[in-house]
């Protein structure tokens, strides 16, 4: 509605969006394969990173409602999609991680119960955003304004998934390092 594009183009930037997570998620999955015992490692700093650049590439995707159809949208929404994918698979690998620390034979259980809570986000996620959307059109009078704050708002959220990650990641290394202590 912002850039002024069909339903049909609209659905092209989705397309464009998920070519991004794909490459990112083939960018983790190599990186990984080349890490070694350092996997752990480099899945933080992929979830950490990820988030990041999710929120500055939202925040690009914000200003490209301001600046208007000259702004390089396809490219901001590959970039955003691109950081998903980055953030997506190492959170994915992380769980997967975690899953098999603990009690043995409840791994399944946690993987089903982190499945169950990543869906119910995704759909909540879903729908505070179109709700969002429109509490801020009929605020603003307008698409533009209501857009951007909305998509500043969830680069924000990102940024702050990337603060709750790191503590997370500092978490399991101080868990490391008392195993290792005792």
């Amino acid at each position: 509605l912002v850039f002024g594009m069909t339903p049909g183009q609209s659905t092209q930037l989705g397309g464009m969006q998920h070519s991004g997570v794909l490459v990112g998620m083939i960018l983790v999955a190599l990186a990984g394969y080349f890490a070694g015992k350092r996997e752990t490692l480099l899945l933080q700093r992929c979830m950490i990173g990820g988030c990041i650049a999710s929120g500055i590439a939202m925040a690009a995707v914000a200003a490209g409602g301001i600046v208007g159809p000259q702004w390089p949208i396809r490219s901001a929404v590959f970039v955003l999609g691109v950081a998903n994918g980055i953030f997506s698979i190492a959170a994915i690998g992380s769980m997967m991680a975690m899953a098999r620390s603990g009690h043995e034979s409840r791994e399944g259980v946690r993987m089903g119960l982190w499945g169950a809570a990543q869906a119910l986000a995704f759909a909540l996620g879903g729908l505070t955003g179109t709700l969002a959307v429109d509490v801020a059109r009929w605020a603003f009078g307008s698409p533009t304004p209501a857009y951007t704050s909305v998509f500043l708002g969830e680069a924000a959220l990102f940024i702050l998934a990337a603060l709750l990650a790191s503590f997370v990641a500092r978490g399991e290394e101080q868990e490391k390092d008392a195993q290792t202590f005792e």
